[in-house]
């Protein structure tokens, strides 16, 4: 770990990079073209607008934390997956804790068959934004109907003054097996790549920052063959232990399926540019269950259809860049 940073010059010069899978942040309205009835008041979650109101708030205060401790402000920008629309964006940008830091909001509808997207939520004092577009993954189930998933959001800015490109992702879960699916994870990384691709083709030596819930870890095929070519870094790869963290478990193992990814050219120290410091996991004692045969994983919303007033089921992770003088 790098030393703690005690003048505020330097904090100007630190930005904070988060991302977060939120855990199903729907409002409480049936959208009729998704399958969102579980989370409105009549369905399964009994999920009420006070229930909203309290994820929101809580989702918000960790936000509001995530490098405060190196930086006097939360991240510059947070990649958020599980979010129902834009609103639920909107409504977490404005909530408690974060509306006095102005978030700007990029989302885009995904074909997603639960009307979950991803987002984007950045600090309009620090960040420029420049350009957002989204990105389809064409897959297919096993019968060779169209399988729809989450698009990948590429959002372009200036960050600190300096151009950088952010590729927020969220790829297809392990529910049917991790062997079964994990081609649709590789079909991913693949579009990942061919994204990388068409910013290279624009511009040379592009700063790009990726970063997702890959429901695969750092090791697994997916990013560590298919996508964390020898033109990008995963800082994430040192940080899973199996039986001790990551940033969300399933039978009682760890998994890190959340990560944030960089070019290496943000391992180069240059003058008046932005290299990579460190990165790790928010995984405060608040924020874990602390009793039962979930003990100490994250305190999520809800385990079946019992309401437990939780976080999420995942931490958020976060790294930093700092701008050398």
């Amino acid at each position: 770990m790098f030393p703690s940073i005690s003048s505020s010059k330097q904090k100007k010069n630190i930005a904070t990079i988060a991302f977060y899978n939120v855990e199903n942040l729907f409002d409480t309205s049936n959208d009729p073209n998704t399958l969102d009835d579980d989370f409105t008041p009549n369905g399964k979650k009994k999920w009420t607008y006070k229930r909203y109101g309290i994820k929101i708030k809580k989702l918000g205060s960790v936000i509001s934390k995530l490098g405060l401790n190196r930086t006097n402000t939360p991240p510059a920008l947070i990649g958020l997956v599980e979010v129902e629309n834009k609103k639920v964006v909107s409504d977490l940008a404005n909530s408690l804790y974060l509306r006095k830091h102005h978030y700007g909001v990029v989302h885009y509808d995904s074909p997603d068959e639960r009307g979950i997207d991803v987002a984007l939520l950045y600090n309009k004092v620090v960040f420029e934004l420049l350009d957002a577009t989204t990105y389809p993954i064409y897959l297919e189930d096993n019968e060779g109907a169209r399988d729809y998933t989450r698009d990948i959001l590429k959002v372009s800015g200036n960050l600190h003054g300096e151009l950088v490109h952010v590729l927020v992702n969220h790829w297809s879960s392990r529910r049917e097996g991790a062997l079964e699916t994990e081609p649709k994870r590789i079909a991913a990384a693949k579009v990942v790549r061919e994204i990388i691709e068409v910013i290279k083709n624009k511009e040379f030596d592009p700063k790009i920052i990726i970063m997702g819930d890959f429901n695969d870890d750092p090791t697994s095929k997916s990013v560590q063959d298919y996508m964390v070519k020898d033109d990008f870094f995963n800082p994430m790869k040192k940080l899973l232990d199996k039986d001790k963290s990551g940033s969300l478990t399933y039978n009682g193992k760890w998994n890190l399926f959340d990560q944030i990814i960089f070019s290496k050219n943000f391992l180069e120290e240059k003058e008046g540019k932005l290299h990579f410091k460190h990165a790790e996991v928010f995984n405060k004692d608040w924020m874990r269950v602390h009793r039962g045969k979930y003990k100490g994983s994250p305190f999520r919303t809800y385990v079946g259809k019992w309401y437990q007033g939780g976080f999420s089921d995942h931490f958020p992770v976060y790294a930093f860049l700092k701008k050398k003088d």
